[in-house]
């Protein structure tokens, strides 16, 4: 860590040391680890347990044995066919060999990191739209479908030529080793690819690299975004805008003496680029416990003992997860802990407060998106703090809140809500996604500058803070988890007795929100709503976009052209669910309105019907990210 950053006047004050293209910076991710390896070979760089006990086996790879790894994967993927422009998809829970093929994959070719909750239809149109020629996968293991829905995904995408797969047995101890073959589900293969053990493959590669690394900037990776429809959109990424993520993390926050650890999956933009490009960057040490994160059996419960363990400084996490750490008690030492990094959803209030009080530490919010490979800003380590905003713009990131007026982009003035645009080496101008109908009308020119539109409304204040305010863009998002609503109101509309549907994300105190669906009938027809959500659940493959409430009404709201006017149904299904958690918690209040406000959006009014405890309604409101306020 080298620069402090407590104020925009330390951020501009880093800014002020030089142009970002004459910093000297590694041009590919190769260099990057190799300059990291120089000079802490024998440390810790990242570290694996299958299980989540505190004494449960681990392996940890110094940065010695990740660059080797990392040079064996490359070279492997190189013999299969794999120069720059081709892609090594890898659908897989978190494990080592889920680093080893993230980082071969960017220096052979293109990584496509695809998720593993997906359906195998899903997967398919991504190994499709990308044009994979290798995927990397689960070798039939208990409690796991992945490679099931990976051999039916690449039956779908006859461009995949080369299946690798991941053991991983190997990470257990006996008797659970010994069992493991006993018990393994055999998995159909009616695809014409050739399956490799990975491990194997790689094993008989030189630890030299048997080719020239990039000497110019390239695109090294693509996440798919959303990944709710049949098409999905797939965001590129370069070598500068990952090396960018990665130097942002060692300036302002690691150095090769920090321990984190990471619950969050290989899929996204958040671990893959935040986090353990940062660590590649800084030579910190990354903690990865189970394949599956904060969902993996037992993280919970012994989070604090991981902690404790590994001597973390630094937690990274999401609002979900902090919300179920707060189910359990802090029950070991993590005097450790410096920072606990949250993102990829808003964090309620009333959990940031309870979060700090409970261990201690202190959380950092910040905001980040796929199509800028990721980081935009956070709040000031160890500055001013303002719950409710996600900071300040990182070095040599421009924010600027715009809107399109007939006379073209005007930029918003202090407080004044407008989109929020990005500048930053992150941004791949022109060419966020691999379909060049996608990036139309996706960009604003200010003077010689190009600005990515991120479809969220947003405001700056007046010390350079910026607050989301709400979303141009529809999405519903669930837990940092992005839902296309087109696709429940798709499924609904499918349905003989659905004249229209409109779906929003309603609040939750859990998931930030989740989806609910309101629909209007076709003249005469009848239906209920557990009708209706049965016939959901058999069309929505993706579990978490299953309406978690349906409602006829006899007609939607709509726009003067006939669209479903979703601020008025999110008004709806903010007083029910206030309502029912205040009437739950003996409070008798009530949302009188529900008003937009030009700075922070829809805003709940609430009204006193009886003698109220203030405290008690603030607690139980701040548990939603929803702005609330008396109503005089």
């Amino acid at each position: 860590m080298s620069s402090s950053f407590t104020s925009l006047a330390d951020r501009n004050a880093v800014e002020a040391t030089g142009p970002w293209a004459e910093r000297g910076l590694p041009k590919t991710v190769y260099q990057m680890l190799s300059e990291t390896r120089d000079k802490f070979g024998s440390r810790n760089a990242v570290s694996f347990q299958i299980l989540s006990g505190p004494k449960d086996k681990a392996e940890t790879l110094t940065w010695n044995e990740l660059h080797a790894k990392t040079t064996q994967a490359a070279n492997l993927f190189r013999s299969l066919g794999v120069g720059e422009n081709d892609v090594v998809a890898y659908l897989l829970p978190n494990a080592n060999e889920t680093v080893v093929a993230l980082l071969g994959a960017t220096v052979a070719g293109i990584a496509n990191p695809i998720n593993p909750l997906l359906e195998a239809e899903q997967i398919g149109a991504i190994l499709r739209e990308t044009n994979a020629k290798v995927l990397v996968t689960l070798k039939g293991f208990p409690k796991t479908d992945v490679p099931q829905k990976a051999a039916e995904a690449v039956k779908l995408a006859p461009n995949v030529t080369t299946v690798l797969e991941v053991d991983l047995n190997r990470y257990l101890t006996p008797p659970k080793s010994w069992i493991v073959p006993l018990i393994r589900p055999k998995v159909k293969a009616e695809h014409k690819a050739r399956v490799l053990d990975f491990n194997a493959e790689c094993a008989k590669q030189p630890t030299t690299l048997q080719f020239a690394d990039a000497t110019e900037d390239r695109v090294a990776a693509y996440f798919h975004t959303g990944g709710t429809t049949g098409m999905p959109k797939v965001a590129q990424h370069r070598y500068s805008g990952i090396v960018y993520n990665g130097w942002i993390g060692h300036e302002l926050l690691f150095d090769e003496t920090s321990n984190v650890i990471c619950p969050l999956p290989l899929f996204h933009v958040f671990a893959c680029h935040v986090i353990l490009m940062a660590m590649i960057k800084s030579g910190a040490h990354v903690i990865f416990p189970t394949p599956q994160g904060y969902r993996g059996e037992g993280v919970f419960d012994n989070f604090w003992k991981l902690i404790e363990r590994w001597q973390v400084t630094f937690i990274i996490t999401v609002p979900t997860a902090l919300s179920a750490l707060m189910q359990r008690p802090v029950d070991a030492d993590i005097s450790s802990v410096k920072t606990a990094f949250s993102g990829s959803s808003p964090l309620p209030v009333e959990l940031y407060k309870r979060f700090e009080k409970a261990s201690g530490v202190e959380i950092i919010e910040g905001y980040g998106l796929t199509e800028a490979t990721c980081l935009v800003s956070c709040n000031p380590i160890g500055g001013k703090k303002k719950i409710g905003s996600v900071g300040i713009p990182f070095p040599y990131t421009d924010v600027k809140i715009l809107a399109g007026t007939p006379e073209g982009c005007k930029e918003c003035g202090v407080d004044e809500v407008g989109e929020i645009c990005v500048a930053n080496p992150g941004v791949y101008n022109h060419a966020t996604y691999t379909e060049a109908d996608k990036n139309k009308d996706l960009y604003h020119e200010v003077g010689n500058q190009t600005y990515l539109r991120t479809g969220d409304l947003g405001r700056l204040d007046d010390e350079g803070y910026l607050w989301i305010t709400g979303r141009a863009k529809d999405l519903i998002i669930r837990g940092g988890h992005n839902i296309d609503p087109a696709i429940i109101e798709e499924a609904l509309a499918g349905h003989e007795a659905v004249a229209m549907a409109g779906a929003i994300g309603q609040p939750d105190a859990h998931s930030g929100e989740i989806p609910a669906v309101y629909v209007e009938l076709v003249a005469g027809a009848s239906v209920t709503p557990e009708e209706l959500s049965d016939f959901a659940r058999e069309r929505i493959h993706e579990r978490a976009a299953l309406p978690k409430h349906v409602e006829i009404m006899d007609e939607l709201p709509k726009t003067a052209v006939g669209k479903v006017f979703k601020p008025d149904l999110r008004r709806m299904a903010m007083r029910r669910i206030f309502d029912a958690a205040l009437a739950e918690a003996g409070q008798p209040a009530h949302v009188a309105e529900v008003v937009e406000d030009k700075k922070r959006g829809l805003v709940a009014r609430i009204a006193r019907s009886g003698e109220v405890d203030e405290a008690k309604v603030g607690e139980v409101l701040g548990n939603f990210t929803n702005p609330w306020e008396w109503h005089n």
